[in-house]
């Protein structure tokens, strides 16, 4: 289906939605085996966040155009439901912002190897080894979006290697670095929301253990890992811990959904 230019895929069966919503450098295609392992129980929805698809225009979305864009989806795709969220990399920024904004569209929230990156208890954990690698490498990114064409989409395609990206380097554009240009270089209204994410519902969060520094401080995972219904779960991968893997990743997100499903409710007006 068509959401304003945006196509959105829905696969599975089931009376709870799962929206899914990836990060950089990576499309709608990351959750391939997510959907081969929940579509039998669950209705599967994905989408290319704007400006990381081939056919959306090559300029910088403004976080407000994101989340909008991203509440569109839910409403459209998802009438009358709250959704659970599935969010990985800058999937997890703006959906927990989505999450925070219109609380009444989401029943539950799985958020993978993201957590409350940027926070003073993160940075702390971090040092400033870490503080200078995290820098450094989306400092990159967003001049490699600044500069554009082929000697952007070079520098995005190397860091995507340095990191070990698992999805198809051709695929890789230096124009899916723009959040971190709105980060960092202030471009489309810069980023100056800096609240952590404290969800209202259930939250499973997967992070890779086996990374060079952490994007959460332990103190955010113990928080969540302290609500009701809620978990926090490391699994020995890195950044795309749910191909790393695979099994245990998708085999935990099963059974946490199947001890938290609820019927669903429905929502007031969007």
């Amino acid at each position: 289906m068509k959401v304003a230019d945006i196509e959105v895929h829905v696969e599975g069966e089931g009376p709870a939605s799962v929206v899914m919503i990836h990060g950089w450098p990576d499309t709608h295609r990351l959750w391939d085996a997510s959907v081969d392992a929940l579509s039998d129980r669950y209705r599967c929805v994905r989408f290319d966040l704007p400006g990381f698809g081939r056919a959306h225009p090559r300029r910088a979305y403004a976080i407000d155009e994101v989340v909008e864009a991203i509440h569109r989806v839910v409403v459209e795709a998802c009438p009358g439901e709250r959704v659970c969220l599935l969010l990985h990399d800058w999937g997890c920024y703006f959906g927990y912002k989505f999450a925070m904004r219109h609380p009444h569209l989401v029943a539950r929230v799985i958020g993978v190897d993201i957590g409350d990156a940027g926070s003073v208890d993160h940075r702390r954990e971090l040092g400033l080894s870490g503080i200078a690698a995290v820098v450094a490498y989306q400092l990159w990114l967003a001049l490699a979006w600044r500069i554009g064409g082929r000697i952007g989409d070079a520098m995005a395609r190397g860091m995507a290697r340095v990191l070990h990206c698992p999805g198809d380097p051709r695929a890789v554009t230096a124009q899916m670095g723009y959040p971190y240009a709105v980060s960092w270089l202030g471009v489309a209204g810069g980023s100056h929301d800096r609240r952590v994410f404290a969800p209202h519902c259930p939250m499973l969060y997967v992070y890779g253990e086996r990374k060079p520094f952490t994007l959460h401080s332990t103190r955010w995972i113990e928080a969540i890992a302290a609500l009701p219904g809620s978990r926090a779960l490391g699994l020995p991968g890195g950044h795309w811990v749910m191909i790393d893997c695979r099994h245990a990743f998708h085999d935990a997100v099963r059974s946490w959904l199947a001890t938290t499903d609820t019927s669903a409710a429905v929502c007031g007006s969007a």
